[in-house]
């Protein structure tokens, strides 16, 4: 069941958002070749409880970390590790955040010194479809609307998208309904409506869409080894729009990137 949201509960989510928002724009400066996932967890889990709120990620089905980081072919819920980053990889940075009873959770794939160019028209045809999809929530579209456009954007790239793993509704719960998946036929899945909050979340493989789980019991991996990328953002529908309650644009001038992608989905210009 769809648990609309009132507008004072969701600028609760936006708080919640925008301290894990925050959280990466930190994690942006501090990412770089030689630092461990582990190093950048503690890193992150002291800033969320400095900032009046808790990890949501931790203790959640077991999960024992703050963040979930996944490198290169790893696709998502890779666990923090001693494994230095190095430069030409790619790390999946995704982190939760409780406050005032509501959660934020998103995500964003960093690029760590010399990438590759193959792979990162990998990132950025992901983080287009993260909008692509996004433009689709809105009254008068259904759930699968949403994930068709989104398919259909990046499998015209020649991309693999992944089935087993899907965005979700987003409250006083982590995850709540509906599914929100990447894939889909136009017209299928429930109605969208005023007030809900969802995580929508992109994860797009460079070749297969087969994925498997390693040994952790956590990691997910692309069958095939080849990179994959992931991107999300926490979306409510305002006004019969979709409104971002969540930005990449601490990450952004932590980075020295100049960027208005997100100015459509804003009532109200963000401030950083």
């Amino acid at each position: 069941m769809i648990i609309p949201k009132t507008r004072e509960e969701i600028e609760l989510m936006r708080e919640s958002a925008l301290i894990v928002s925050k959280t990466l724009g930190m994690l942006a400066t501090e990412i770089k070749p030689g630092v461990t996932t582990l190093q950048l967890d503690k890193l992150a889990e002291e800033y969320i409880r400095d900032h009046g709120a808790l990890p949501g990620f931790k203790g959640l089905y077991g999960c024992p970390s703050t963040l979930l980081t996944s490198v290169n072919e790893q696709v998502v819920h890779g666990l923090p590790t001693n494994r230095p980053i190095e430069d030409g990889d790619i790390v999946s940075v995704d982190c939760g955040a409780l406050k005032n009873d509501f959660y934020g959770d998103h995500a964003y794939t960093f690029e760590i010194g010399n990438v590759n160019p193959e792979t990162k028209k990998l990132l950025q045809i992901t983080k287009e479809s993260l909008y692509v999809g996004i433009r689709e929530f809105k009254i008068g579209n259904r759930v699968e609307d949403v994930g068709s456009a989104i398919q259909k954007f990046t499998e015209a790239h020649g991309y693999g998208v992944v089935r087993e793993l899907v965005g979700h509704g987003l409250g006083r719960k982590m995850h709540e309904d509906p599914q929100m998946p990447n894939y889909g036929k136009r017209g299928r899945g429930k109605l969208l409506v005023e007030g809900m909050g969802v995580a929508i979340e992109t994860r797009i493989n460079m070749g297969t869409k087969n994925v498997r789980t390693l040994k952790d019991g956590w990691t997910i991996s692309t069958r095939d080894g080849k990179p994959s990328a992931h991107f999300e953002h926490d979306v409510a529908l305002v006004d019969g729009k979709p409104e971002l309650l969540s930005t990449f644009k601490y990450i952004y001038k932590a980075l020295g990137i100049n960027s208005a992608e997100e100015d459509e989905f804003r009532q109200v210009p963000l401030v950083v």
